[in-house]
């Protein structure tokens, strides 16, 4: 691709971008939302959060894209405190905790 193709496509997506996102709050402006869509918003974070996330569990980089048993068991450790506590950071630190916790012990053991 020429360096002209690549801007172009850059500008492209900008515009998109920028449509999607002004269709939605740029119309809507000062009215209130319907309920309908007020309670599918919710649920954005948690559908975009496990995207994000999956593919650094599943495929990560530092194995060179195989699975790593640390990884899946901080996602899991993450998950089940999440899922107890309901709090984020405990969640987090959970999955942060087991996941450098597998990888010391990894590293003590091999």
């Amino acid at each position: 691709m020429t360096d002209t193709q690549i801007w172009i496509i850059i500008a492209a997506l900008g515009i998109g971008t920028f449509l999607i996102r002004y269709s939605f709050l740029g119309l809507v402006g000062s009215r209130p939302m319907p309920p309908i869509i007020l309670r599918h918003l919710r649920y954005a974070a948690v559908a975009v959060l496990p995207g994000l996330v999956a593919p650094l569990v599943l495929w990560p980089e530092a194995t060179g894209g195989q699975a790593d048993p640390a990884r899946i068991l901080a996602a899991c450790a993450t998950l089940l405190v999440g899922l107890w506590t309901r709090n984020f950071l405990a969640a987090m630190g959970a999955g942060a905790a087991v996941l450098y916790g597998v990888i010391g012990i990894n590293a003590l053991v091999g």
